[in-house]
């Protein structure tokens, strides 16, 4: 097998010059192909290549044209298709459900992608070569693994793997699942002999079904019981979500009108070591070179470093739970610091390491003795264990290391910090990150202050939130270019009322804090708050949650920029409803005037 090429090859010439009359495996995607760590194409492919196994890419084929899914032949072991690093309905659509106008994963941000790509690319592959196995893959397909409700249709809809014609779905990390699979089919086996491997999906026959031990299985109710009866689809999705742990997890079997779903326990995570070796594989950080016009999501990230992969923060609103998981992997140091001694290297390299981080950043280094061999605990958040090392002081050393390289500048964390993991003994740790990882603002996410929301969020008391901005605000005395807190806020969040978008507001008034980062809450697939607000139901205890729907959700994101002129009359329609007329007029305290402004 030849070394690693300096991009996956797209094209048969490219695949000749690399001594390759037939790939091992095709990997079709809705993105462009980005040579990033950060781009799940470009990962899975180097680690199938380390693996030996040679690997084509079809990125962003036009799926009306049979010539240009099978441009690169039939490959040897399995085509793997993915809609990309988003999910392609959250790609495509506004949480409004207006249409985007253009696609970041996209040379020059156009519309190449269909709308539930997944589904697309499987359907014509699957009609072009009927007797090559599919492995479908990506967040798309993670996260749509069960039933599950669509925000876009407005229904509950099958599993993906009871829809899509493909032999298996690797849902979270995919490296373990990808490599196994290969191995296998490699040494004869088929696609329906794949059945036990941790981090994998796959279909049973209802007759072979019915005649299985079902003992070892958790068998949520079917496709038809939780389309009809929210309670059976709240139950579901919590019998599910107790299974996302690798160690302690089981598997877990649901039926559909035509096949029963069968998924595995998660993968166990990638320790230390093999996650270095994946990040050091030799990505260039560019763009495929057929590639006349940008990728507008590469810049943002061309110069950023993963750390770490997985976040115990159990925000209902986030899937990471049931993607990465809740146990962190982090990388070394050493690692870490030579891939930015490599990006240091590059020509365009203007000395800013645009982000050192994970799916939040200070977690980096943050163990528990429990995870290696009981996995995170059942009955209890990470987050709120005082057994959970929280110590910063890893990511102080590599910080610290990271700013030495030669050629580096500035070093920020771009990713987000958990404010809650902060505290008061935390001093030197949030002194040390303002004097030198961020510019102007510090973004955080407290989403809400109202505590009733928050409960719903799964976040962190407004009492913890107004501690941290305290501690920030004693660093900002005697700067001459003082810092400013920038949070994340949400509007339309299951169990949030207009009174408590008011009370955000006025929270807003008086701490003046920017209010740019507001996000109308969007029910993506697998989350805790999706399936609240579809069922209206607290998954975990049965009890009913207010859910805002309709123009009270646009009524509530009009709240949080009240100082907007055009929101002018939604904001007074709120404050009426709310009872708060007292904040329509001009005391000081008052959120509009008693009369819109004129132009």
């Amino acid at each position: 097998m030849i070394g690693q090429p300096e991009y996956l090859p797209m094209t048969v010439a490219e695949a000749e010059r690399l001594g390759i009359d037939r790939f091992d495996i095709i990997l079709v995607t809705g993105d462009a192909y980005v040579d990033h760590p950060s781009f799940g194409t470009a990962l899975i492919g180097r680690v199938l290549w380390n693996a030996a196994y040679s690997v084509g890419v079809i990125a962003q084929p036009d799926w009306k044209s049979d010539a240009d899914l099978g441009r690169l032949g039939e490959p040897r072991l399995f085509f793997s298709v993915s809609a990309g690093n988003v999910d392609s309905l959250v790609n495509a659509f506004t949480p409004n459900l207006k249409r985007r106008s253009s696609d970041v994963y996209s040379p020059g941000g156009r519309l190449l992608r269909p709308d539930r790509a997944t589904l697309v690319y499987t359907d014509r592959i699957h009609a072009l070569f009927p007797k090559t196995p599919i492995v479908i893959g990506g967040i798309e397909a993670s996260l749509r693994r069960f039933a599950h409700y669509d925000y876009w249709s407005d229904s509950v809809r099958q599993s993906i793997l009871a829809d899509a014609p493909a032999d298996l779905l690797v849902f979270g990390m995919g490296e373990r699942q990808v490599v196994a699979i290969a191995d296998r089919l490699a040494a004869g086996e088929t696609a329906r002999d794949l059945t036990e491997i941790p981090g994998t999906a796959y279909r049973v026959e209802k007759k072979a079904w019915r005649g299985m031990d079902q003992s070892g299985y958790v068998v949520l109710s079917g496709y038809p019981e939780v389309k009809d009866d929210r309670y059976a689809y709240a139950k579901a999705f919590a019998m599910h979500y107790a299974e996302q742990d690798p160690l302690r997890g089981r598997p877990v079997a649901q039926p559909h009108p035509k096949t029963v779903v069968v998924q595995n326990p998660p993968a166990m995570p990638l320790s230390g070591d093999e996650l270095d070796r994946v990040y050091e594989l030799p990505y260039t950080r560019r763009a495929h070179p057929s590639y006349t016009e940008p990728i507008p999501a590469l810049e943002p990230v061309r110069f950023s470093v993963v750390t770490h992969r997985g976040c115990f923060g159990a925000c209902s609103f986030c899937a990471l739970t049931h993607h990465q998981g809740r146990i962190i992997q982090s990388r070394s140091a050493d690692s870490i610091v030579r891939e930015v001694e490599r990006m240091a290297r590059m020509p365009e390299f203007t000395g800013v390491v645009q982000d050192v981080g994970g799916p939040t950043a200070n977690m980096y280094g943050i163990h528990c003795s429990r995870w290696e061999t009981a996995g995170t605990c059942p009955d209890r958040r990470c987050i709120d264990c005082p057994a959970l090392d929280r110590s910063h002081e890893e990511q102080v050393r590599l910080l610290r290391r990271i700013r030495k390289i030669p050629g580096v500048k500035r070093v920020f964390i771009a990713s987000g910090i958990r404010y809650d993991l902060i505290g008061p003994e935390d001093r030197e740790y949030l002194t040390e990150v303002c004097a030198h990882h961020v510019s102007g603002h510090l973004k955080v996410a407290p989403e809400h202050v109202s505590e009733r929301v928050l409960a719903s969020m799964g976040k962190p008391s407004r009492e913890a939130f107004d501690a941290f901005r305290e501690r920030f605000e004693v660093l900002q005395e005697g700067k001459k270019k003082r810092q400013y807190l920038v949070p994340y806020l949400m509007s339309g969040h299951p169990g949030c009322r207009i009174a408590d978008m008011v009370e955000l507001a006025e929270y807003v008034r008086d701490t003046g804090l920017y209010t740019e980062q507001v996000q109308d809450f969007t029910p993506t697939p697998m989350s805790i708050s999706t399936t609240i607000y579809h069922t209206g139901l607290d998954p975990f205890t049965l009890e009913e949650v207010y859910v805002p729907i309709g123009r009270e959700k646009r009524v509530q994101r009009a709240l949080m920029h009240y100082r907007d002129p055009a929101n002018y009359g939604l904001v007074c329609e709120g404050l009426r409803a709310a009872g708060r007329e007292d904040l329509i007029g001009s005391a000081w305290k008052c959120l509009v005037p008693a009369r819109r402004k004129k132009k």
